[in-house]
């Protein structure tokens, strides 16, 4: 819950180890509030510990924004790797579920997109950890696209994949100045009247 200093109040179990609740309050501090502005100090407090512990786990800040990006990018892929397994064997019936919760994972939930694409913006040094979580996490995304639109036996996979993805990215940037029932809302109908529009006749 945002106080009226714009600090996020988070509250973890106390039993909870320290690098977990580390890693929690920060996630939800930049996530809400931008890296940059959150401060270690305020990392600290909300996860009920000091900077000396913080520390102990993670080297910098930065390395703890990147393995808060970690976090994002690995939920995401199991839940894109659980979507694949529900349709196994059925390549274009794969890519529409996956598609479906690509559209769902971030915004149905908060008006703030896409923690990655976030990230991105605030991020410009490509040597920062972050940054190469981001690419990482991004160019494997784009990848399982173009593999699913090519089992699929779609026209122009790499086009389509290409056509997908920025569709998706736009989505999470278009959610945070229109909101949920802007024309993010109609994302998923516009991934399938892509897919459809790639689709051979007769399949």
């Amino acid at each position: 819950m945002a106080t009226e200093t714009g600090r996020t109040e988070i509250r973890e179990e106390p039993t909870a180890p320290p690098r977990a609740r580390i890693l929690k309050a920060a996630r939800e501090l930049f996530y809400r509030h931008g890296i940059h502005t959150v401060s270690v100090d305020a990392i600290a407090e909300a996860a009920e510990t000091n900077k000396t512990t913080l520390y102990r786990h993670f080297a910098s800040k930065d390395e703890l924004a990147a393995e808060c990006l970690r976090e994002y990018g690995r939920e995401f892929e199991a839940g894109w790797a659980e979507h694949e397994r529900a349709h196994e064997g059925k390549p274009k019936d794969q890519l529409l579920a996956c598609l479906r919760f690509l559209a769902e994972f971030k915004l149905g939930r908060s008006e703030r997109g896409c923690a990655l694409v976030n990230a991105a913006v605030e991020l410009p040094n490509p040597d920062h950890p972050g940054r190469r979580v981001i690419e990482e996490y991004k160019s494997r995304g784009r990848d399982r696209i173009i593999a699913l639109c090519r089992r699929a036996g779609l026209r122009n996979p790499e086009l389509l994949a290409d056509e997908l993805f920025l569709l998706g990215e736009g989505a999470r940037v278009a959610i945070q100045s229109l909101g949920p029932r802007g024309p993010a809302e109609r994302l998923v109908e516009m991934f399938q009247t892509l897919v459809a529009a790639h689709t051979p006749q007769g399949s």
